[in-house]
């Protein structure tokens, strides 16, 4: 059953998939209302904390993927889903995860609005870089002669540009921008959750029959995800809300992106698009739970004080 995974694929219509495009647009440059060019200073007054942040997304999370895949040897179109994933830059709903957790939001804007654009480069690298390393994973790449520029083209279409379009909005129509991000910013959350099951709504029945390969192992992917970043903060002294950050910046990624990126460039292929639609229902309800556990322990510290 294994290899028929490696040979299952999901369908994905053209009307679906430009919708995807649009609703991963609208979503990226609603965030971006709420970033401004001053979020990136960040960088110069925290320095140590930002830089941690973008090296846990997007130097440390792909490495512990490569190594998690050589320990547990997962079927090829599976690992290559995992380092996809781990590939693409923080998901969008991170910012209210870390605002929940009383994480720190100032940093969790910077890393969105850096990382967003990072992705553009180091997501189809990173792609490219650590799947060739792995020997199933780099037939596959060499397969389907994926076109690491058209990568770069998508995603500067559907990140780059929204978030420049959307701080310039912020910039030279404040006003409008806050009357925006009150209907876009809510709606992101909700958005996110629409584009996996648009994904799966024409192949839920596969879905459901071999998701059971990826249930644990995305579980797991995850876990290391959150903790390598809490546990990267630790390690060079970042405060709680600082580490709580990283966590979440790193655990919370941009499936909706992979799905697209699979979808696009790989036809489908089924363990890559398993791996990208569990991760995106799972890490919103591991991200949550974490985010609630964290607030409660807050609230229950202040009334203790």
């Amino acid at each position: 059953m294994p290899s028929t995974v490696d040979q299952l694929q999901l369908h994905f219509n053209e009307e679906a998939l430009h919708t995807l495009n649009i609703a991963l647009a609208v979503v990226m440059f609603g965030v971006a209302l709420n970033i401004k060019p001053r979020d990136f200073a960040l960088l110069a007054k925290q320095p140590k904390a930002a830089l941690l942040g973008i090296f846990s997304q997007f130097i440390a999370l792909p490495a512990l993927t490569f190594l998690l895949i050589l320990l547990l040897k997962p079927i090829p179109s599976i690992a290559l889903g995992m380092m996809l994933v781990a590939a693409c830059p923080g998901g969008n709903i991170s910012n209210y995860m870390t605002h929940l957790a009383k994480g720190n939001a100032a940093l969790s804007v910077c890393l969105t609005a850096f990382a967003s654009i990072a992705a553009v480069f180091l997501t189809p690298f990173n792609l490219q870089f650590w799947g060739s390393l792995y020997p199933p994973t780099a037939e596959i790449l060499t397969a389907v002669e994926l076109n690491v520029w058209e990568v770069f083209r998508i995603i500067f279409l559907i990140l780059g540009l929204p978030l420049a379009a959307g701080m310039l909005v912020n910039r030279f129509f404040p006003r409008l921008a806050k009357r925006l991000s009150l209907v876009l910013k809510p709606l992101s959350f909700f958005v996110f959750v629409a584009l996996v099951f648009i994904a799966l709504a024409n192949n839920f029945e596969q879905f459901l029959e071999y998701v059971q390969y990826v249930l644990l192992l995305v579980f797991l992917h995850n876990l290391i995800a959150l903790t390598s970043g809490y546990g990267l903060g630790a390690l060079f002294g970042l405060g709680h809300a600082d580490k709580k950050t990283l966590s979440i910046e790193t655990g919370i990624q941009n499936s909706g992106l992979g799905l697209l990126l699979i979808f696009s460039f790989f036809n489908g292929l089924g363990g890559m698009a398993l791996v990208a639609a569990w991760w995106g229902i799972w890490h919103i309800v591991a991200g949550l739970s974490l985010a609630s556990f964290w607030n409660r322990r807050n609230r229950n510290a202040l009334k203790r004080a």
